[in-house]
């Protein structure tokens, strides 16, 4: 009897040793086979397409060099059923991540993502032309088109034949090759969701709505400080209610294909329904996407009695309430600079 439960114990003790050498060895072989390449500094775009078998992922990330051993990255996938899981798409690999990283990445459908911020105010032109610097589209026109899509305008009654204004300034982040239209339609869904925190947004129908994003979109053209934009709301309410065209250089500058330093007498000729010297009342559209300061301002105006502003020098505006004091104020800041 003492020599069974002796040899019980010796034979537990010894599968014991087996077990965790077993799993040392693996360990070690794990490192050995499976460790990172290297330290993390190359970074490479792997490809994975539709229908791309283990073995052909296997061979792309080992011709980039990210792979200590085909045969145990193989074995990997095999051994965690991973098969089946691997997804397609645009990878981002470095060579500190270790083979059970790399399948992480793959199988989790962690693909590449690009970040791109989109500044207070921009058009949907210049809105374009960041997308393509950031080789998310082609051309500006894929944009364009993809934001004047009628079904889009629709599902978020936008009253209007493109969706500018509506597409909020923020820093998005999403996948290589994400469709134009997708892009456009996040953009538009931040803006309602940003729309709600504004007080009294709700309440607005869509036509009503359209009217404060084309004054927001003028302000925020204007504007230099968030504290001058309420102000400047009301100032084009004024002249609205007064029947006096707005007179908006911003209004001008979004005739141009890209922004002049300097709006010229000459430049307040152009016939165009945007051309706010020339025509009394709202452009027809948006001339930019505000941002949520702007909004509010349009929505929350502030009630004074001025008419008229222009930026001085420190980058503040002067405000006047008369075409004289106005006409004083532009030789005290802004003649002299032309002297």
């Amino acid at each position: 009897m003492i020599f069974k439960n002796t040899f019980v114990r010796r034979s537990v003790v010894l599968l014991g040793i087996l077990i965790l050498s077993g799993i040392v060895a693996f360990f070690v072989v794990d490192e050995i086979k499976g460790g990172a390449v290297g330290a993390g500094q190359v970074k490479v775009d792997i490809i994975v397409e539709p229908g791309d078998s283990p073995a052909e992922v296997t061979e792309n990330l080992s011709k980039n060099g990210l792979l200590k051993s085909s045969k145990y990255f193989l074995f990997l996938i095999k051994a965690t059923r991973s098969a089946g899981k691997i997804k397609a798409g645009l990878y981002e690999i470095n060579d500190g991540m270790d083979a059970r990283k790399v399948l992480q990445v793959i199988t989790e459908g962690k693909v590449k993502l690009v970040t791109f911020t989109v500044p207070e105010g921009y058009n949907n032109r210049q809105i374009g032309d960041l997308l393509v610097k950031k080789n998310l589209i082609k051309t500006r026109a894929d944009f364009l088109n993809a934001a004047s899509r009628t079904e889009l305008l629709r599902e978020f009654k936008i009253p209007a034949n493109n969706a500018e204004g509506y597409l909020f300034p923020e820093t998005y982040s999403v996948p290589v090759n994400f469709p134009a239209d997708k892009i456009a339609r996040m953009m538009i869904k931040r803006f309602y969701v940003r729309l709600e925190k504004v007080p009294g947004a709700k309440e607005l129908d869509p036509k009503k709505l359209h009217e404060i994003v084309v004054l927001a979109s003028v302000v925020e053209r204007e504007a230099k400080k968030n504290e001058e934009r309420p102000l400047m709301a009301g100032v084009f309410l004024n002249r609205l209610k007064q029947d006096i065209p707005l007179e908006s250089c911003a209004t001008i500058q979004y005739l141009f294909d890209k922004p002049h330093p300097r709006i010229f007498e000459k430049d307040l000729k152009i016939v165009s329904p945007y051309n706010t010297y020339m025509n009394k009342g709202y452009p027809p559209g948006p001339i930019s996407n505000p941002g949520q300061p702007s909004l509010e301002a349009a929505l929350m105006p502030s009630k004074t009695e001025y008419l008229f502003f222009l930026l001085k020098p420190d980058g503040f505006h002067y405000f006047s309430k008369s075409f004289k004091e106005h006409a004083e104020a532009k030789k005290k800041y802004i003649d002299v600079l032309y002297e």
